[in-house]
């Protein structure tokens, strides 16, 4: 059997919050002033938080506001956390040595970033990694007081027979309650989410596997932006580069290269060039034009590679100011991809 398995996290799991905060901080830039530049890391522990990084903009975020909006998104009587939250702000101006290279139109850094689409589900995602995703949705949705905000989700599917194998849930919850309680919700949450995808049900249901989880978020865990990249991208089946998502303005190519590799994968696919493809693409700090741009269809393409490689070429324009214009990813509300995927969602640019 080949059983391949994905992860995926909810908006209250203690990084996820630090994605959320740090990509609240880059929206708010640039909604101020479209030449942000900005690269915001937090750490949440307890109830102590620092947010920390470089910021070159006119703008002067209001960081507690932004991080009680986020709270208020997620749900703040589920987190849990004071009014005064202990907040410790370690930011100051981008490094003069990196902006020359930025303000010519350079990338920021030297990495390597992939992009990844299967033709496997309607959002060009791998299916256990759409699955872990859709049952997170679901039952943050649901009603029940029981649940706290932090959870996570693993599906395992078997991609011989086209079956979910096993199904892996922890969710936090409230101290007055057992597993027994609430097991029913969850079950049933699981059956939905695979039923969308028209998939077996009678997986074997794992529910927080230990028999308890009262105490989450950041009182069992710290958090760290940028530690959820598999959850960001394709939930482990696809390759993904080394540096984080979020909390960075669109000049830096971790964000806008990873977002262009990811249209272009998409747009071999739906153009029917192949069933699945990968793009890395690579770059040196302060150089134009990418090193590098590797495309392997795992040999699922119906046209010639080289053609393929000629279709990229021809196409696209992967310096990092023109991914920014032609993605216009200085518009974006990250808001919108700090949680739940950064891949798949319709209407965002790079999923046009």
């Amino acid at each position: 059997m080949r059983i391949l398995t994905c992860e995926q996290v909810s908006d209250g799991h203690p990084d996820k919050i630090c994605d959320q905060i740090a990509d609240a901080v880059v929206t708010d830039c640039l909604r101020h002033d479209p030449e942000s530049r900005v690269a915001i890391e937090c750490l949440l522990k307890n109830d102590q938080l620092i947010i920390a990084g470089e910021l070159t903009s006119t703008h002067e975020p209001d960081y507690r506001k932004l991080v009680y909006e986020v709270f208020e998104r997620i749900g703040r009587g589920r987190l849990g956390y004071p009014a005064d939250l202990d907040i410790g702000i370690l930011v100051k101006k981008q490094s003069p040595d990196i902006a020359l290279g930025v303000d010519k139109g350079g990338a920021g850094d030297q990495g390597i970033m992939y992009g990844y689409a299967t033709n496997e589900t309607p959002e060009l995602l791998p299916i256990p990694f759409v699955v872990a995703t859709k049952f997170l949705q679901i039952l943050k949705n649901h009603p029940s007081r029981m649940f706290r905000a932090d959870a996570k989700a693993q599906v395992s599917y078997d991609y011989d027979t086209g079956r979910i194998t096993v199904f892996l849930c922890s969710v936090q919850h409230s101290p007055d309650v057992e597993v027994s309680d609430f097991r029913h919700i969850v079950e049933s949450a699981m059956v939905l989410a695979a039923s969308e995808y028209a998939l077996n049900t009678d997986f074997e249901k794992l529910i927080n596997p230990t028999g308890r989880f009262v105490i989450g978020g950041s009182f069992a865990d710290c958090g760290v932006t940028g530690r959820k990249l598999a959850c960001d991208t394709y939930g482990g089946i696809g390759r993904i580069g080394g540096g984080a998502l979020s909390g960075k303005d669109p000049t830096k190519v971790d964000r806008s290269g990873a977002y262009m590799a990811r249209k272009i994968a998409r747009d071999i696919v739906l153009s029917g060039y192949a069933d699945k493809c990968e793009i890395q693409i690579a770059y040196a700090i302060g150089m134009t034009d990418p090193v590098s741009v590797n495309i392997d269809c795992f040999g699922t393409e119906s046209q010639n590679p080289r053609m393929i490689e000629q279709f990229v070429k021809d196409s696209y324009d992967l310096t990092p100011r023109a991914m920014c214009e032609s993605l216009s990813l200085r518009a974006v509300d990250y808001n919108q991809v700090s949680s739940y995927g950064h891949f798949g969602r319709p209407g965002l640019p790079w999923e046009r």
